[in-house]
């Protein structure tokens, strides 16, 4: 490895004893990134890692919504993103002030809303109650019976789990734009070349790619999967980062990338915004800091809050 690298690990190492923080990583980062991290895991793990941390400063190597749930949870820490333009497409799809509107024009209704972790926290403060793909069965299984659901803002997800619970939900048309590159086609492109394999897909493909998975979970519950699999060959149908920690945890598996008819993998453009350069730059600077207004933190805490506390 160039000593330039291994110049700047050590580096961002010594930062994070200075600043006594915590690194936390999603499982879509880069390999590099994952591999500085303290805890690397799925949305659900990241937000208990979040609101369990003793550090004063978390640096959150994800998306924008990540890092803003520490601080929904965290309101006296101090907690910095890589870049700040690491967005998220499924956040961008429900814009808060347009969930609102939708609420109030239909407050007959007296929806029970239920949101997806991938959103603003405009959004989780309109909300009953947060989920993520590992919980969302089980938040939504103890959804109050005598109120409709709303369910935002992934469609693909929101169809999933009514499938899996026999509840019935209206669903904001919301997509995760790399889950809903993958297509039945490419996969079985993969699946003529090794047909032995087992597929593992994420709840934000499309119901195509699902109905052909081995298994439908959350990125955490790939990694038990693809350790338990019976086979060698293993199609892996979500982000490509995922791959450097299933390598890692599954290193006897053949762990193939799922492919989308565009290429073999798929990349999140924002995730990868991330970079060991930025990573050091922000410990060092501890800039940009993700900041809220008390009275939107304290009102999207709540239902987080309840997720939790729900899915123990």
């Amino acid at each position: 490895m160039p000593t330039a690298a291994l110049d700047l690990k050590e580096a961002i190492l010594q930062l994070k004893k200075e600043r006594n923080a915590v690194i936390l990583a999603h499982n879509y980062q880069t390999g590099d990134i994952q591999d500085l991290a303290d805890y690397v895991g799925d949305s659900l793990g990241l937000a208990y890692k979040a609101k369990e941390t003793d550090a004063d400063v978390i640096c959150f190597c994800g998306v924008h919504f990540m890092a803003e749930t520490a601080k929904i949870v965290n309101p006296s820490k101090t907690v910095v993103l890589p870049d700040r333009d690491a967005g998220c497409s499924l956040e961008e799809s429900c814009p808060g002030p347009e969930l609102e509107a939708f609420l109030e024009a239909n407050k007959e209704k007296n929806y029970y809303v239920i949101a997806y972790i991938n959103c603003s926290a405009h959004v989780k403060a309109l909300c009953d109650v947060i989920c993520t793909s590992g919980n969302a069965v089980r938040i939504v299984e103890q959804a109050p019976a005598d109120r409709p659901i709303l369910f935002v803002p992934d469609a693909n997800l929101g169809a999933w789990v009514m499938q899996q619970t026999g509840r019935k939900m209206d669903l904001w048309q919301g997509s995760c734009y790399v889950h809903v590159e993958f297509t039945r086609d490419s996969i079985n492109q993969i699946k003529a070349e090794y047909p032995d394999a087992l597929v593992v897909a994420h709840p934000e493909c499309t119901e195509a790619v699902r109905l052909l998975a081995d298994e439908v979970c959350s990125t955490e519950k790939m990694v038990t999967f693809c350790k338990e699999a019976p086979v060698e060959n293993i199609i892996v149908v979500t982000e490509s980062g995922m791959l450097h920690r299933l390598r890692k945890e599954a290193p006897d598996k053949n762990l193939i990338a799922g492919p989308t008819d565009r290429c073999a993998c798929a990349d999140c453009r924002f995730m990868k915004m991330n970079t060991l350069e930025k990573l050091h730059d922000c410990l060092d600077k501890l800039e940009p800091r993700v900041e809220l207004p008390e009275d939107l933190r304290a009102r999207a805490e709540a239902p987080l809050l309840r997720m939790l506390e729900q899915s123990r």
